[in-house]
């Protein structure tokens, strides 16, 4: 057996080390470069596989080509985010500089609470009496409340911030699906091409999983979240409350979170019982308490067969996401926990000798599904 001379030994070392460390190197200063895009590409992949269905629906239906129609896609969809979030925001602009001019000329009134506010629990008796001297003295309310209002301005300011670089980031993810759609046969076979590569035989399958994962979450989670969201924000309006699309976009996010729409609704519902006949508002209450139930029957007909993902999951995934990423880190944590939390199941499944086809019943492997992953 030939021995290997130190020199020679000493050299490949040396020589071995130095291309790992620019490899490392190179990985690292790509990464630093695509990091700010990160949570945009991969909320675009989200939408687009949630979006690719209805892009294979109207190609078939119009005849026109997928790029075309991911196009127009594409356009509806930045055109539903961006139009409310306009009318909103002009809403919300308008109605506060009317609220401070009124304010300044004295000229605001406060209508006063009804004597059944005082029975209130916990907060019925200090709410009543502030609800009193606002009404009949606003300008020493809010002298005495100064600083107090003076910080919630403040946070407001940061939360309308926030909010317009959410949408921001929305509108890049979007065109980034709309992209990723439009190219759906390349983006779909370097998918599998590296889904193949980093779990070899069970790569297919896999890749197949995440495309259901993903569907079966955004149908099931954010999709439900949004019809309540809707039609919490539809009572609302009909019942006359102020700051409705505050009120949808909390529903938004709890419905988002697996917690009960009522717990934002039952303060709502308790503000028309102290403005409104009562008529309305038992209208109203019973159309809250059936839109906070709904998911028990909304989630059954749009998640999909063999993808149930537990709620704990989904509460750590959007609750994660949000600390780490703000607003679109609620919607992305819980697709991607999801995603990863299935993955992980179909792999221990596999390395068990079982099967993961049972977890793929809903995006059956062919063509059509392939090339759903946009």
């Amino acid at each position: 057996m030939q021995s290997v001379e130190p020199e020679s030994f000493s050299s490949a070392a040396v020589d071995a080390a130095i291309k790992i460390g620019m490899i490392a190197l190179m990985v690292s200063w790509c990464f630093q470069i695509v990091r700010p895009f990160i949570l945009p590409i991969v909320w675009g992949g989200i939408i687009a596989i949630a979006l690719y269905p209805l892009v294979q629906a109207g190609a078939l239906r119009t005849g026109l080509s997928q790029t075309r129609v991911s196009v127009a896609v594409t356009v509806l969809a930045l055109a539903l985010l961006l139009v409310p979030t306009l009318l909103f925001s002009g809403a919300l602009f308008s109605g506060t500089q009317e609220l401070i001019g009124d304010v300044q000329q004295g000229t605001l009134e406060i209508p006063p609470p009804k004597a059944s506010v005082a029975d209130w629990p916990l907060v019925g008796e200090k709410l009543y009496q502030f609800w009193s001297r606002s009404s009949t003295n606003l300008a020493g309310v809010l002298n005495t409340y100064a600083p107090e209002i003076k910080a919630f301005a403040s946070s407001a300011a940061m939360v309308a911030g926030g909010v317009g670089a959410t949408v921001l980031q929305f509108v890049i993810s979007i065109i980034i699906a709309g992209v990723f759609m439009g190219n759906a046969r390349g983006a779909n076979a370097a998918f599998h091409r590296v889904a193949i590569r980093l779990a070899g035989e069970h790569g297919e399958s896999f890749a197949s999983l995440a495309v259901a994962t993903v569907r079966s979450v955004v149908q099931g989670v954010i999709g439900v979240a949004l019809i309540q969201s809707l039609l919490a924000g539809a009572g609302m309006a009909m019942a006359g409350v102020p700051a409705t699309g505050l009120w949808m976009l909390l529903v938004l996010l709890l419905a988002i979170v697996q917690l009960p729409p009522i717990l934002i609704l039952a303060p709502v519902m308790a503000y028309v019982f102290s403005v409104e006949s009562t008529t309305v508002a038992v209208v109203f209450m019973v159309w809250g308490i059936l839109v906070s139930a709904s998911d028990a029957v909304l989630k059954p007909l749009l998640m999909g067969r063999g993808v149930d993902i537990p709620m704990l999951v989904i509460l750590i995934g959007a609750l994660g996401g949000m600390m780490m990423s703000g607003i679109v880190g609620l919607f992305v944590g819980a697709v991607v926990l999801a995603l990863g939390y299935k993955l992980f199941v179909a792999w221990v499944a596999a390395e068990s000798g079982a099967t993961i086809d049972a977890a793929t019943e809903s995006e059956p492997v062919g063509e059509g599904s392939r090339e759903g992953q946009g």
